[in-house]
């Protein structure tokens, strides 16, 4: 997914966790996110790609959180193209308008 070995950001709640990936192309920079839900067994650590009934939450708000890292990061780059919004009670809110 990515030419690096290691993740540019990581995000963590428990035992789950966001690593975030960034690609560069020829259309400018990308972002992956990987998910992984980790566990200690007897030889010590080990990750899963299968979350349980109750860590969907958590994935959830994980992906938030990812989604929002690489958002920021986008923005610092891309200024002038980004539509800042607000979600309030379900709805999609534009504060500012898009420029670009």
């Amino acid at each position: 997914m990515a030419q690096n070995d290691k993740p540019v950001h990581e995000i963590r709640l428990g035992k789950v966790k966001a690593a975030i990936w960034r690609n560069e192309t020829d259309s400018g920079t990308r972002y992956g996110v990987t998910f992984s839900r980790i566990y200690k067994t007897d030889e010590g650590w080990e990750s899963s790609s299968s979350f349980g009934r109750d860590e969907l939450p958590l994935l959830g708000k994980v992906a938030d959180m990812a989604h929002t890292w690489i958002y920021q990061q986008e923005g610092f780059t891309h200024r002038s193209t980004i539509c800042h919004y607000f979600i309030r009670h379900g709805a999609m809110i534009r504060l500012r308008r898009c420029s670009g």
